[in-house]
C-alpha cells in the first residue's frame, strides 16, 4: 500500500466536541527547529545519538535540523551545505530507515554508494559511517525494534530478514524510496506547519502505524514470497467478518494491522478479499467508514466554535487538503460546506419548531 494510503490509513473515531461524548486526547509529543552555522552544533542536534561530524570543504557551513518526537517515535530531516563525513553510534534501540530528500554529488554510507532512491537501513547501536555531499538533504525515521518485530510477526509474517542482517543501505528502485520519502516529508512537514494537530493521539497512532507498514514492506522486499490466494466462499467469509468487525469497532483507535490481528490474517490475505470481493482495499473500506463518521461529526458541529482541521484529526485524518479532496470526491462538497449547511439545517430546524 503506497505510503499515501499508509498515511491516510484508519484510525481512531475520536468523538467530536460538538456532540458532548468525547473529549481530545493529548499525546507525547516535541517538536525541535534549529538552523546551525557549524559542524558540531549541527551533530549535537540529533539527540541520542553519539556524533561526530567534520567538514571536508572550505566554506561557510549552514545547517537546518527539524525533529518530530512522537512517543517513541523519531523523525528527522537534516539539512547541510558543505560535504561532510558523519562518524558515531545510531540511537539504541531503534531501528533507523532514512532516504535522501535531495542531494548534490557523491555520497557514501557504510563502505556503499549513496544515492538518490538509495535507503539507508541501521540498527540501534550500529556505527554510523556516513560521506554527504555538497547540498544533502536526508529524511528519515526511527522506529522501537520491538513494535517494528511486532508488526511484522503480526502482519507481515517472515518479513524482517533484512532487518536483522545490520546496518546496509538497500538499493530497491525508486517507487519504495519514494513511498518512504513521501511518508517522512509529509509527516514532518505537517508537524511542522500545524503543530496543534499533534495534540491529538489518534494521529500519533496514525503516524506509528504508518512508519511500521512502510519499515516493514521496505524492509521484507526481497525476500517477500507470494501468498497462497485463499479459496473464493473463505475469502467471501472472511470479508464478511472484516465488514462486521469495523462495523462495531468503528468508534475504537482501529487500524488495518488491529483488523488483521483480530482476525488473524495476514495483510496480503485481506488486501486480496477486500480486492477480490469489493474491489476496494481494507484501507479504502475503512478510510470510507471514517469519512462517514467525519461527515456526521461536520453536520453536529457547531461552526462558531469547532473548525474543519479539528474535526478531521480526531478521525484521523492529520493531512486536511488530502482529507479535503477525499471528502470532496465521495459527498460532492467540501468539508467547511457541511460545517456551515450543519448551522443552516439547525436554524431552519428551529425556525420550524
Amino acid at each position: 500500500m503506497p505510503a499515501r494510503a499508509a498515511i491516510r490509513a484508519i484510525e481512531r473515531a475520536e468523538r467530536t466536541r460538538s456532540d458532548g461524548r468525547g473529549r481530545d486526547q493529548p499525546g507525547d509529543a516535541e517538536i525541535i527547529s534549529r538552523e546551525t552555522r557549524d559542524v558540531d552544533e549541527q551533530a549535537a542536534c540529533l539527540r541520542e545519538w553519539d556524533q561526530v561530524y567534520e567538514q571536508l570543504a572550505p566554506g561557510r557551513f549552514v545547517g537546518r535540523f527539524l525533529e518530530v518526537r512522537l512517543g517513541d517515535v523519531q523523525l528527522f530531516r537534516e539539512v547541510t551545505n558543505r560535504p561532510l563525513y558523519q562518524a558515531g553510534r545510531v540511537r539504541e534501540g531503534g531501528h533507523v530507515l532514512g532516504v535522501p530528500a535531495a542531494m548534490r554529488g557523491a555520497a557514501g554510507c557504510i563502505g556503499r554508494p549513496l544515492g538518490p532512491d538509495s535507503i539507508v537501513s541501521m540498527r540501534g547501536g550500529d556505527t554510523l559511517d556516513l560521506r554527504t555531499p555538497q547540498d544533502f538533504d536526508i529524511v528519515a525515521a526511527a522506529m522501537p525494534v520491538a513494535a517494528l518485530e511486532r508488526y511484522a510477526q503480526d502482519v507481515e509474517p517472515g518479513g524482517l530478514d533484512r532487518a536483522r542482517a545490520g546496518s546496509s543501505v538497500l538499493e530497491l528502485g525508486r517507487a519504495p524510496a519514494q513511498e518512504l520519502r513521501s511518508l517522512l516529508q509529509t509527516a514532518l512537514d505537517v508537524a511542522q506547519r500545524r503543530p496543534a494537530v499533534l495534540r491529538f493521539a489518534a494521529l500519533h497512532r496514525t503516524l506509528e502505524q504508518a512508519l511500521l507498514a512502510t519499515a516493514a514492506r521496505v524492509l521484507s522486499r526481497a525476500a517477500g514470497e507470494p501468498q497462497q490466494r485463499v479459496p473464493a466462499r473463505m475469502r467471501h467469509a472472511l470479508v464478511a467478518r472484516a465488514k462486521d468487525y469495523m462495523r462495531a469497532h468503528v468508534d475504537e483507535p482501529l487500524t488495518v494491522e488491529d483488523l488483521c490481528r483480530a482476525l488473524r490474517v495476514s495483510r496480503r490475505t485481506l488486501q486480496y478479499g477486500f480486492q477480490d470481493v469489493l474491489q476496494i482495499s481494507p484501507a479504502g473500506y475503512l478510510r470510507a467508514l471514517r469519512l462517514n463518521g467525519a461527515r456526521r461529526a461536520l453536520r453536529g458541529a457547531d461552526p462558531d466554535r469547532d473548525c474543519v482541521h479539528d474535526i478531521a484529526a480526531r478521525w484521523g485524518f492529520w493531512h486536511l487538503s488530502r482529507f479535503a479532496d477525499d471528502y470532496r470526491r465521495m459527498f460532492g462538497e467540501l468539508p467547511s460546506q457541511t460545517l456551515r449547511g450543519g448551522r443552516v439545517a439547525a436554524a431552519a430546524s428551529g425556525v420550524a419548531g
